[in-house]
């Protein structure tokens, strides 16, 4: 109950739009009563005239025309005037004189008066700055050619507009209440309702991010287009992608941990490995040695890649030992161990010898080996790698002729666990190269996809400085 309570009377939306409502209302109110004031004291004013006519009338059907000391006096309380006079060309046709000394300190002729005037008329009387009595002038309601005379006592005027003041500002505040109300029950259930399970579903997911559930979207807010409706659907979108991006981080985490567990003895059955390749460099058979070589290389890049897997998993990207190298000399070695691989792919290269960008060889070769390794696993047959220098950036694309990559696949590109364009595949291919460009101070990214082929290009400064 104290909660419902508070709801009205403290500081919330729906408290603030009530009072609103009804403030609005008042003031709409006030600005009518003012008008109304003077339509009212001038209704007021007409009507004294035509009573007062009404009383000369019966003046005028008395013998000889007069009537005794009693009768005008009853005439003049029942038309509320003290004093009446019928003009008529010119001339007066008959007097009621007042029942004692008035002296009118003012005229009105409502003939010539404006509404505004008469607004500000209403208020002098109100406020006991006009006049204590006033001869009005005014043509007959009942006798258009009969002007009629009359002098009014302010005070008699001043507790008639002050009653019907009370009375106009007694039902104002019952028309802006019953007006609030209906505008309240009507904006709380469009505006306020709606609002307040946005800010709810904000403060659940806010306290409990990996199991709150998102914001349901009600089968009517799907086809509305207002903005509540809009911010609605696109705040169930984000929760819904933020808790995605929260279960993909906590797997990549453990995958981590997990990476770190197994680094150490990884590296102990590498180097073992690597010892047997030493010993084999030394046999007297011409062809194991040239093996062994590649073995030993081998080795030593993949215990390079456990090192620095393990580091970009603790810190971010590794860190880059730049040198100058030989652009076409890098391509070439990644081709060839692509070729290794895939056996049917072709690859071709267009590497001018002159470019020789400042990079960190070892993660430039990681970052061109995925993407080739990607072009081969997703179909290709053919893979063109060219490179150019434009406006201090060394270019570099590679153009495929595979299937092209798929909507979800584009959706998600540089995404982990999502980017992938075959079945299986973990995206991290796309996301690695992505960020070891990055770490030179580039970027990767994707040119054009269709059915002929894929075509990528990476950009990183010639010089960084």
């Amino acid at each position: 109950m104290n909660k419902v309570f508070g709801r009205w009377i403290g500081h919330s939306l729906s408290a603030r739009l009530l009072w609103l409502t009804v403030i609005v209302t008042l003031l709409v109110e006030v600005m009518i009563l003012l008008p109304s004031l003077g339509h009212e004291r001038s209704a007021w004013l007409m009507n004294r005239v035509t009573e007062a006519h009404l009383a000369a009338l019966t003046v005028s059907t008395a013998p000889h025309g007069v009537v005794d000391l009693s009768t005008r006096n009853e005439l003049l309380r029942l038309s509320g005037t003290e004093a009446i006079r019928l003009v008529q060309g010119g001339r007066s046709i008959l007097v009621l004189p007042p029942r004692g000394t008035v002296r009118a300190e003012g005229s009105i002729n409502l003939a010539h008066e404006t509404l505004f005037g008469s607004v500000l008329r209403a208020l002098d009387v109100q406020f006991g700055l006009a006049p204590r009595d006033v001869l009005v002038t005014a043509p007959s309601p009942l006798q258009p050619n009969v002007i009629v005379q009359i002098v009014v006592h302010n005070p008699v005027l001043a507790r008639h507009l002050w009653h019907y003041a009370d009375h106009t500002a007694a039902l104002s505040l019952a028309i802006a209440l019953l007006t609030g109300l209906v505008v309240y029950v009507a904006l709380n259930r469009v505006l306020v309702l709606p609002m307040r399970r946005l800010t709810e579903s904000i403060t659940r997911f806010r306290e409990d991010p990996e199991h709150a559930a998102p914001l349901a979207i009600r089968p009517a807010d799907e086809f509305r287009d207002d903005e509540i409706a809009v911010a609605a659907r696109e705040l169930a979108s984000m929760q819904t992608e933020l808790r995605a991006a929260l279960w993909r981080n906590a797997r990549l985490a453990a995958l981590g941990t997990a990476v770190a567990k197994i680094s150490h003895d990884l590296r102990n059955i590498l180097s073992t490995a690597l010892l047997v390749a030493d010993r084999l460099s030394g046999s007297a058979d011409p062809a194991i040695p040239s093996g062994a070589t590649t073995l030993v290389d081998a080795v030593e890049r993949a215990t390079d890649l456990v090192t620095h897997t393990l580091s970009f998993a603790r810190e971010g990207p590794p860190p880059l030992v730049r040198a100058a190298c030989p652009l076409a000399e890098l391509v070439a070695d990644v081709a060839a161990q692509t070729r290794l691989l895939h056996e049917r792919l072709t690859i071709e290269t267009n590497i001018p010898a002159e470019i020789m960008p400042s990079l960190d060889r070892t993660q430039m070769q990681r970052a061109l080996l995925n993407l080739m390794r990607n072009a081969a696993e997703a179909g290709a047959g053919r893979l063109v790698i060219s490179s150019g220098i434009d406006a201090g950036q060394v270019i570099i694309d590679i153009v495929d002729d595979g299937p092209g990559l798929p909507e979800r696949a584009q959706a998600n590109l540089f995404r982990p666990f999502t980017g992938s364009a075959r079945s299986g595949g973990t995206g991290l291919g796309l996301a690695i190269a992505r960020d070891l460009v990055r770490a030179h101070g580039g970027e990767l990214t994707l040119v054009a996809t269709s059915s002929r082929g894929t075509h990528f290009r990476i950009s990183i400064p010639l010089d960084p400085g």
